[in-house]
């Protein structure tokens, strides 16, 4: 029983929540604000849930920000349209972003490689020319503004204000804890396995009789269910939703956020990413208006002199980068004994 409970303590996991749930009071003190908060815990959960895909399944799609637009669209357009019921808008985005994800894996699942990348440019470029052009359902260049946070509850027994961000926060907070654990389990069942074996050779994988087609649009499937999730949350926090978030270009940032934090090598490394690149994009944009020079450059010296990224660096032993596991080695050491 002790160890059990002494494995659940220690579990990273575990500690992930608990940083999350204060991150609103502690990030303020190194210059961050509530709202960037928000959007960091938005946007790990598009890249965990896209991590299934690049890091497990080892498919680098460049298409995903089609889904996470189409969940946001989805959301816009219940909540102004039909429905003034925020939950309602976020399942249904989450499903649209699943559905347009199974249709475009029946086109790529069985591809691999350069292939699979550019089918998934192809297929992100038409969504997102389908947004900028269809006027009467995403407004066009003009996007959906005017969307409501409305308050989220139990009728009779409780309510939340999200329209307040710290209120909203933490509402985004409690989706990404359910999304996180889900992605966990998905990673490290059977399932998981399967995916992750696909990863480093699809053929061996194929010979011993698994249908690897089906695993990797099952693969593909949930994670642009994931995407669809994250872009209705994005969609409210920018009381808003445009089809810029559609762009080749911003699926190319969420395939670099996974490979900066380290998503190929732990399961941590997209959050990481996600810190990264959101934090330091808002600083170097307060300093100079050519703030994407330096910030790529930044990002072409990480990628080439630590390209198993920032976790993959630290999990390696390197003196200090190593004190952390050697503190919790003897802790659960300690536990376990006594």
């Amino acid at each position: 029983m002790k160890k059990n409970i002494s494995r659940a303590i220690l579990h990273p996991t575990l500690w992930v929540f608990v940083f999350f749930a204060v991150f609103p009071f502690i990030f303020p003190l190194v210059g961050g604000y509530t709202y960037l908060a928000a959007e960091v815990l938005i946007w790990s959960i598009y890249t965990m849930g896209f991590n299934i895909l690049l890091g497990y399944t080892g498919l680098p799609s460049f298409g995903h920000g089609a889904f996470f637009g189409i969940g946001g669209f989805v959301l816009g357009n219940i909540l102004l349209r039909v429905i003034d019921q925020i939950w309602v808008g976020i399942l249904a985005g989450t499903f649209a972003g699943a559905f347009f994800g199974a249709i475009v894996g029946l086109f790529v699942a069985k591809k691999r490689g350069i292939y699979f990348a550019l089918l998934t440019i192809a297929f992100g470029q038409m969504f997102w020319f389908v947004a900028w052009s269809w006027r009467s359902v995403t407004g066009g260049e003009d996007g959906l503004p005017g969307i409501d946070r409305l308050p989220v509850g139990i009728p009779g027994l409780f309510s939340v204000d999200t329209s307040n961000i710290l209120s909203f926060y933490y509402f985004i907070y409690f989706i990404f804890v359910i999304a996180v654990i889900l992605i966990w389990i998905v990673v490290h069942s059977p399932f998981g396995k399967v995916i992750q074996a696909i990863r480093y050779n699809e053929i061996r994988v194929k010979c011993i009789g698994y249908n690897t087609a089906l695993y990797k649009w099952t693969s593909f499937v949930i994670s642009a269910s994931f995407a669809g999730l994250a872009g209705t949350l994005y969609a409210l926090l920018r009381y808003a939703v445009f089809s810029d978030v559609m762009h080749w270009s911003q699926s190319g940032n969420v395939l670099l956020i996974v490979v900066l934090g380290g998503g190929m090598v732990n399961f941590f490394g997209p959050i990481v990413g996600t810190m990264v690149f959101l934090i330091l994009r808002d600083l170097f944009s307060t300093v100079t208006e050519h703030w994407y020079l330096i910030y790529g450059l930044m990002i072409m010296a990480i990628v080439v002199f630590i390209p198993e990224g920032i976790l993959g660096f630290l999990e390696k032993d390197r003196g200090i980068a190593m004190f952390p596991k050697y503190v919790i080695n003897w802790v659960r050491g300690r536990k376990w004994k006594s």
